[in-house]
């Protein structure tokens, strides 16, 4: 069979294709479960993680936000309790234990990443996102803050679940962690805001 890719032009279809089947397949839900916050995790969370993107204006800058990175840090610590309800909804052991694993940590880091912003924000003296990018232009702190910047990448890595801190999956205690329960469109959601964090985590570096 041909690698991944190697289907249609170097593969680039590949992550549509996965997401179509996800979606045709049937949403099947464990007899012990908790029905309604079981469906309504996924959905959630994807809600949350989109949202952060209004962070981020248009290219004509059509709004900014005052307080944009207090409205990334409220957003980014409910993310918590969809993990949470994920691992509690689906009634299995090892959907709970990678939950609160993954919770464990994400609280742990969340603390250290709240402080590296407000010291930064503290050499800025404002809140809003664009304003501090446009600064960032004339006055470059990431070469400043090098240790900082050290200490962001690693606190980064711990909120998005990459390795090697991966242990809210823990594929060889945990099989897949808190989502083990989830198939079809409920799995695809849970990803999609997965890799919707990691990308805008990027770009929130980047500015």
């Amino acid at each position: 069979r041909k690698g991944p890719n190697k289907v249609g032009i170097m593969g680039l279809p590949q992550p549509l294709a996965d997401a179509l089947k996800l979606f045709v397949k049937e949403w099947v839900m464990p007899v012990s479960s908790n029905n309604f916050p079981f469906i309504l995790t996924p959905t959630l969370m994807l809600i949350l993680a989109l949202s952060l993107w209004q962070l981020f204006p248009s290219l004509k800058l059509s709004y900014q936000m005052v307080l944009g990175v207090f409205l990334f840090l409220c957003i980014s610590s409910l993310t918590v309790y969809t993990t949470l309800m994920a691992g509690w909804a689906s009634n299995s052991k090892y959907a709970l234990l990678g939950a609160i694993r993954a919770m464990a940590q994400t609280i742990s880091y969340e603390v250290t990443m709240a402080l590296i912003i407000m010291f930064y924000l503290l050499l800025k003296g404002q809140m809003d996102l664009v304003s501090v990018r446009q600064t960032n232009f004339v006055l470059p702190t990431a070469f400043l803050l090098i240790p900082l910047s050290t200490m962001w990448m690693t606190v980064i890595l711990a909120e998005t679940n990459r390795a090697p801190f991966d242990f809210a999956e823990g594929e060889s205690e945990l099989v897949s962690g808190f989502n083990i329960e989830y198939g079809g469109a409920g799995f695809a959601f849970l990803f999609m805001a997965e890799y919707s964090n990691i990308l805008m985590m990027s770009l929130f570096s980047a500015s």
